[in-house]
């Protein structure tokens, strides 16, 4: 990569923008909330509904701002992609939603990635699934404006009426006789026609579509990164670039006493050692602290890190150990904690009920890594009082705001330049790594530093997935049905991330799949536990609908079995019959910030997405010996998902995944072939967690390091068959997200598999074998 190789959108002035003109192209940005050329800016965040109320986000969108389309002379659609790729598609996705609707020819849309620029972009943080959701409304509205400008100027080139014109295939033609301008050739014209007002705004409609929903769309990067061209995070070279890894504390918390850099001084290659300050407060995208060594290459500076003589003062988490804090974590969940969804009275009737009547069981999911393929890496130069960042981030802006706060400069001073991620799950969305990149950088000036972590730097110092022990207790009637649903959830916060000594999950980890419970049961109660982070815990893909999830549908599954009935009719005979559940009858909020208007929790696309994996797995057949079906399924992120599992367990009591079904209801499939991708890479993650993956602590330490003791799944152990069932599809249904929501329901669906095979419950993750 050359010094001037940077990805960057075009430079669209303020004034420039308002006036439609860019030197001679046609040039438009939309606002989330339809309004097109104007640069109000309102940010997303969770009070999004109560700030700006369902009228103002359209499509189930917040107000966020900017998306810029243009059209130049030679007839290219430029089309800025403001979000990071990380194999989700969105570089794609988006970019052919405007090409759609303004009738352009994909293989004339060139697509460009937006650097850091939270005033220009809006909200830039790949996270939560929002992409689409947000974005689907905002990208079509500009496209539908484009193509109404354009036709605009052919019928004023041509003194005829805008009704006999019609823009197709990249140019407008005049129906009456067959006439025809390309593109390039009105651009000019089109930046001078006014845009249209909201009222006159005409989008197509989905018979009309040639992208949207099809499955002929070129993925943006697909050929470059067939051929090794794409360019990563870690595929970054520049002029004079200097290399960097970092030793740090082996607990969290932890600090360096001493530190004696001689021997790395002395390995050939070496040229500095940067100190890099400990945390203080909560932890939150800080660095976590330590030592840098700087070299001429990433093996010297490796060799000088292995050379470092550090004495560490390990602090206040030093004592940390999974296996005792999981026995924390159980008595906390056998007690009353903080109720957060409370209907009849659950503990009353568990109380006054018969020992016989009574259900309960645990439910056990340990740390988790979230083990991207690309570790994170940063490359940062510092020069004067601005600074040059190359990385591989889901959350761009706040890459600029810690590296701005770190060297003390404006963020405008600050370019963040957004490469493809090799895999993020949420991790590469905490910039600490960029930090600790321009720290190093600020001791080396007008030098590019690149800031390497390992895999076992990955591993040890990951912002990891909660653990968790989740208690649900069910008083059962005569018919099998259960009459009260206790759930307690045991599992340190997120919130402990920004709030130092903060205790117990929030009310929006709680609405993931455990306060939102879709069955018909006159008392339900879900409580949390008020206990203790020991580890940075983070978002992490689906986050706490893996654990929630796991609990709650392996439970319905107990309960179906105990009951004598088939685990699929028995859970749509909870569910009952199609209804749409208000979000706030559950708790204050809960929805995801998503307006709960727009957002109901609908049963029935529930049971169209478990009778649909079901269907595909031929639920109910007669299966060979050792063989077993599970079902589990899942509202996650305004999606609807189910997942049917066959398993083979041997003898030895191996498992071996015969097939997955899954189906989703994602609402308007926009690009089918990434959903299903997205579908299958859920799938096999989903596996992972469940069958080998597991991080563990001893004196604070993370005991795993590497791929050989922190597993995924491998090639032997996948499925034979993974089979995708997309449901709905409907334009008439608000977008719901992709990328997490394939993943919780693939846990419960195995384990309960398991079961049918051969007798044995699994409450506790990882599986590895059957005893």
């Amino acid at each position: 990569m050359r010094d001037n190789d940077s990805i960057q959108a075009p430079d669209l002035s303020r004034r420039g923008f308002l006036q439609g003109t860019l030197l001679g192209t046609l040039s438009l940005a939309v606002g989330a909330n339809g309004v097109i050329g104007v640069i109000g800016l309102a940010h997303a965040d969770d009070d999004a509904p109560k700030k700006y109320g369902a009228d103002s986000m359209p499509g189930g969108t917040v107000s966020d701002p900017l998306v810029f389309v243009s059209i130049g002379a030679d007839g290219t659609v430029t089309i800025v992609a403001h979000r990071a790729e990380m194999g989700t598609g969105v570089r794609t996705s988006l970019p052919m939603v405007v090409a759609d609707e303004m009738e352009a020819n994909w293989d004339r849309v060139k697509v460009v990635q937006a650097e850091a620029n939270e005033t220009r972009y809006g909200n830039q943080n790949v996270d939560g699934s929002r992409s689409v959701r947000h974005f689907l409304m905002p990208m079509r509205r500009v496209g539908a404006a484009a193509r109404q400008m354009l036709e605009a100027a052919a019928a004023a080139r041509w003194a005829v009426p805008v009704g006999e014109v019609r823009a197709q295939r990249h140019e407008v033609v005049h129906l009456p006789t067959g006439r025809r301008l390309p593109y390039g050739e009105l651009a000019a014209d089109a930046a001078k026609q006014p845009v249209p007002a909201e009222g006159t705004l005409k989008l197509k409609t989905p018979d009309q579509f040639r992208y949207i929903g099809k499955d002929r769309v070129r993925m943006v990067d697909l050929e470059a990164i067939g051929k090794g061209q794409a360019t990563y995070g870690m595929d970054v070279r520049l002029p004079n670039m200097v290399y960097a890894v970092v030793a740090r504390p082996p607990v969290v918390g932890g600090k360096a006493r001493a530190v004696r850099a001689e021997k790395a001084l002395a390995v050939p290659g070496v040229l500095k050692v940067v100190e890099i300050p400990p945390f203080s407060g909560a932890p939150a995208f800080q660095p976590l602290g330590g030592v840098a060594v700087v070299a001429r290459n990433t093996w010297a500076a490796m060799q000088g890190r292995a050379a470092l003589e550090i004495d560490w003062d390990d602090g206040p988490n030093a004592g940390y150990d999974s296996a005792a804090y999981r026995r924390t974590l159980e008595v906390a969940a056998r007690k009353p904690g903080k109720v957060v969804r409370n209907e009849g009275d659950a503990p009353a009737a568990w109380n006054n009920s018969a020992e016989a009547e009574r259900y309960a069981a645990e439910y056990y999911v340990p740390h988790l890594a979230h083990a991207s393929m690309e570790p994170p890496v940063a490359t940062v130069r510092v020069s004067g009082k601005s600074a040059e960042v190359w990385t591989s981030i889901q959350n761009p802006v706040a890459a600029q705001t810690a590296v701005a706060k770190r060297l003390k400069l404006e963020p405008k001073d600050v370019r963040v330049n957004v490469l493809l991620l090799g895999g993020g799950f949420g991790r590469k969305s905490k910039p600490d790594f960029v930090d600790e990149a321009a720290i190093v950088a600020q001791a080396m000036p007008r030098t590019p530093v690149k800031l390497v972590w390992t895999r076992e730097d990955d591993i040890h110092h990951d912002y990891l997935h909660t653990v968790s022990v989740e208690r649900i207790e069910a008083v059962v009637g005569k018919d099998g049905r259960p009459q009260t649903w206790l759930h307690r959830s045991a599992a340190p916060t997120i919130g402990s991330l920004f709030t130092q000594g903060a205790k117990g999950q929030q009310l929006f980890e709680s609405g993931m799949s455990a306060i939102n419970m879709p069955y018909r049961i006159p008392n339900v109660r879900v409580e949390t536990a008020e206990v203790e982070a020991h580890a940075r815990i983070g978002w992490f893909r689906s986050v706490a609908n893996i654990p929630h999830a796991f609990a709650a549908q392996c439970f319905i599954a107990e309960l179906a079995h105990r009951a004598g009935k088939d685990h699929k009719q028995f859970a749509l005979d909870l569910i009952g019959p199609a209804r749409k559940i208000d979000p706030r009858t559950m708790a204050d909020t809960w929805n995801y910030t998503e307006s709960p208007e727009r957002y109901p929790y609908d049963t029935g696309r529930l049971r169209d997405v478990i009778e649909a994996a079901a269907r595909g797995a031929r639920w109910g057949r007669k299966l060979p010996r050792g063989h077993g079906l599970g079902l589990a399924f899942c509202y996650s992120f305004m999606s609807y998902t189910a997942t049917v599992v066959e398993v083979a367990v041997n003898d030895k009591g191996e498992v071996q995944v015969v097939a997955v079904d899954m189906a989703m209801d994602c609402g308007p499939q926009i690009n089918p072939e990434r959903i299903r991708a997205q579908m299958e890479g859920g799938a096999i993650m989903g596996l992972s967690l469940a069958l080998t993956s597991e991080i563990s602590f001893e004196k604070g330490r993370v005991k795993q390091s590497n791929f050989h003791d922190y597993e995924v799944l491998r090639h032997h152990a996948s499925p034979r068959v993974i089979r995708t069932h997309l449901v709905n599809g409907s334009h008439d249904t608000p977008p719901g997200g992709v990328g997490e929501p394939p993943v919780p329901p693939v846990a419960p669906a195995l384990c309960n598999a398991i079961f049918a095979a051969t007798g044995k419950r699994i409450r506790s993750l990882p599986v590895r074998t059957v005893a």
